[in-house]
């Protein structure tokens, strides 16, 4: 054969497809993914599949590989997988971590293609979204200088601001980089089974003698109910895909874009039901969860860390086809005081929805900050005045309703008046003041029951009842405009909807004038 028939019958275009092909087929190895297949565990490009919207994956980076030289034929990826597709009709950039190579472990190359996705999404102003389950940072490739130096925290995620969203979901065990990843992230949903940690129980075992499960370390109810680590704990991966999918729909694909509307509007009568849904009695629970979700859209209330501090109830929807956050004490749980952990969550969803421009509504129902030893070790006071600090510095508008009572310092941390609401609003039977009126009275009519006869005891509390009760009535805040209206209550929907449609005009700060897409996010 001559080299001119030799070089004519080389197709560069059927190289190309067939080394496509056993990359994007076979992976890490044909028998692993045969594996995985027969034991039902997803591969890292089904998990995309799942994500996004059918036949818009186009991959980058497919012919990456490790940068050492006895490694280069079996670490196709380098043990990572990404690029753009779909998810209802809007771009996104999507990455993860490949199992079937060297456990998914992160290495120079393969951390080199997630920052490269990473840059493409800032570059274009689509979200990010991550599926982790990496092994760690993989040894021999990191034990020296250079090598950990290129896959340490990517500095490019701690200076993102919020200009994209951001999310992540743990769909296996994930120790090191996917985990940093998480933590990086707007919103992380994990699937029950999997873990997220640090480091994995083998290190705990050999630096510290400590022998823990993988449950115990990073399992779902493990940050769903104590840490607060994650938004949503799943039971399935295609919950989890759906999960991704709805918290995408209510934000805008960057910070520089409006929330996509949907074409829903509120029905504007009056809604005798709130009401009803709220015993009268400040003492007996009720739940916001149930609440909020019957003031907004029909079936738009997604709920956000709905097992972490549960006596503050915090969530995504929609209201007349607009966007908004939803922030409210739950009376069903602690009676829906104020904790640190309750801070901690109101804080992340107000970060996200102020980087996003994304109104906020604030639903009052809050017989103060918790108070004892506990709490104070648990740094209440610095939670408490973060708290506060962050409303101070919202961008995005607030709108405030209280419904039953805002007692203390809880009053203006719920974004009662002088933070900065746009609209600051109290039902007719609601209270308001420096404490719970029951125990105002208690401790008035303790500091002056030595000074008093006893027939005149039982008249001065019942003068104390009348005077304190009389101080907390709305109207005595709205006497003096610290209150912008008290509003039937029938009327909280139509009240709420007007404001927001108001704001829809109004003008929208850059990224770098909305300071709360600056702070820590975790």
């Amino acid at each position: 054969m001559t080299k001119e028939t030799d070089e004519t019958e080389f197709d560069p275009v059927a190289d190309l497809y067939e080394r496509q092909r056993q990359i994007r087929q076979e992976m890490g190895g044909a028998d692993r993914v045969a594996k995985m297949q027969e034991e039902g565990t997803p591969t890292i490009r089904e998990h995309i599949d799942g994500l996004l919207d059918s036949g818009t994956f186009r991959e980058l980076g497919t012919h990456s590989r490790s940068m050492r030289l006895e490694d280069r034929a079996s670490t196709p990826g380098d043990g990572k997988v990404g690029g753009e597709g779909q998810i209802d009709g809007r771009s996104v950039a999507i990455g993860g971590d490949d199992i079937t190579v060297k456990k998914g472990s992160s290495a120079i190359v393969g951390s080199r293609r997630l920052h490269r996705l990473y840059e493409r999404a800032m570059e274009r102003g689509m979200p990010y979204v991550y599926v982790g389950e990496t092994g760690g940072g993989r040894i021999p490739d990191l034990i020296g200088a250079e090598g950990i130096s290129d896959v340490a925290p990517d500095p490019e995620l701690a200076r993102r601001r919020r200009q994209i969203p951001m999310a992540t979901v743990i769909v296996g065990q994930s120790f090191g980089g996917s985990s940093f990843q998480s933590a990086f992230s707007d919103f992380v949903v994990q699937v029950r089974g999997s873990v997220l940690a640090v480091t994995s129980p083998r290190v705990f075992e050999v630096a510290t003698g400590e022998i823990i499960g993988f449950e115990e370390l990073g399992g779902v109810d493990v940050h769903s109910r104590i840490t607060g680590q994650i938004d949503l704990g799943v039971e399935t991966f295609e919950e989890s895909y759906s999960a991704v999918r709805r918290w995408l729909s209510y934000l805008p694909s960057n910070a520089w874009t409006k929330a996509p509307r949907s074409e829903v509007r509120a029905d504007l009568s009056a809604d005798e039901s709130l009401a009803a849904m709220i015993p009268a009695k400040r003492t007996r629970g009720y739940d916001m969860r149930r609440f909020s979700a019957a003031l907004l859209d029909p079936g738009t209330f997604m709920e956000l860390q709905p097992g972490y501090a549960r006596n503050l109830t915090t969530g995504l929807g929609r209201l007349d086809g607009f966007s908004v956050g939803v922030i409210g004490n739950n009376p069903m749980f602690n009676a829906g005081v104020l904790d640190p952990e309750a801070c901690r969550k109101a804080i992340r969803l107000m970060c996200l929805c102020d980087a996003f421009n994304l109104p906020v509504i604030f639903l009052m129902d809050v017989p103060g900050f918790m108070v004892g030893k506990a709490v104070e070790h648990n740094r209440i006071l610095a939670l408490a005045i973060r708290f506060v600090e962050a409303l101070g510095n919202m961008s995005t508008p607030t709108l405030t309703v209280t419904l039953r009572k805002g007692f203390g310092l809880a009053f203006p941390a719920m974004n009662g008046s002088g933070l900065g609401s746009s609209g600051l609003y109290s039902w007719p039977g609601a209270e308001i003041g420096f404490m719970d009126p029951e125990v105002g009275v208690n401790v008035a009519y303790a500091s002056r029951l030595e000074t008093l006869e006893p027939d005149e005891a039982e008249e001065e509390r019942a003068r104390l009842v009348s005077e304190i009760g009389l101080a907390t009535s709305p109207y005595e805040a709205a006497g003096t405009l610290r209150i912008d209206e008290v509003i039937d209550p029938a009327d909280t929907r139509r009240v709420l909807v007007d404001d927001l449609r108001q704001l829809d005009g109004r003008r929208i700060p850059p990224p770098e004038q909305r300071p709360l897409s600056y702070w820590p996010t975790v």
